[in-house]
């Protein structure tokens, strides 16, 4: 189970706000997640329902169904879209993976304008453990309408229970850093984004694990 929360560029009114909650069984993983931006003149809301599994060793996949609502104040309403995306992870090597993902690539759409939709999202990337401490990833993204955008981040572990992150996003021209720790089954992640004109984005993880208590008898 996490939540995360943000307040971009320390505006009340580009808050956002996501939990997800995930199951695992022996016929795949399953999860729910709600997302919220805005605030009470104009919103835009989110839930999915996903699925992963393994195929092998080698591959992960995973899919996901999305209701997206959007409230405007005033005479403006209500309009909501259903959309779905997809993925896939390849492990190929032990330290070397990489990742497909496509968002919405059938285009969503609000009402019956057909200018107010989804926009399609496809990202390409690449991610390699160097070590036990350092992982580096980098990922391509495009957006429909939109410039191709790249995104490189770095994680260190100085031990086990700490680590830091750090990262860029070309189309943006923003960097952020972040500072995570583990206390048994419950992590906190404290994240800062950075824009040269627009300035700072606060954002906090809460991630819980739930563990499988030990059957009597098993206990050492």
């Amino acid at each position: 189970m996490a939540v995360y929360g943000e307040r971009r560029f320390l505006l009340s009114e580009l808050n956002n706000y996501a939990a997800v909650v995930g199951l695992k069984t022996n016929s795949g993983n399953f999860g729910v997640k709600a997302g919220y931006f805005g605030f009470s003149d104009y919103n835009e809301t989110q839930i999915g329902l996903a699925y992963a599994r393994k195929l092998g060793t080698k591959v992960d996949i995973g899919a996901q169904f999305n209701y997206n609502g959007i409230k405007i104040g005033g005479i403006y309403g209500s309009a909501s879209a259903i959309s779905f995306e997809i993925g896939t992870i390849l492990h190929i090597s032990e330290k070397l993976h990489a990742g497909i993902h496509i968002n919405n690539p059938v285009g969503g759409k609000f009402g019956k304008d057909p200018q107010e939709k989804i926009a399609s999202v496809y990202s390409f990337g690449v991610g390699y453990d160097a070590s036990d401490k350092f992982f580096v990833s980098v990922e391509i993204e495009k957006e429909e309408d939109q410039p191709v955008n790249v995104n490189a981040g770095m994680q260190y572990k100085f031990i086990p229970q700490l680590m830091a992150r750090a990262g860029v996003s070309s189309a943006t021209s923003t960097a952020w850093i972040g500072l995570g720790l583990i206390v048994k089954s419950f992590r906190v992640d404290i994240t800062t984004n950075y824009h040269p004109q627009l300035g700072i984005t606060p954002g906090l993880l809460l991630l819980f694990e739930f563990k499988p208590s030990t059957p009597k008898g098993e206990e050492r």
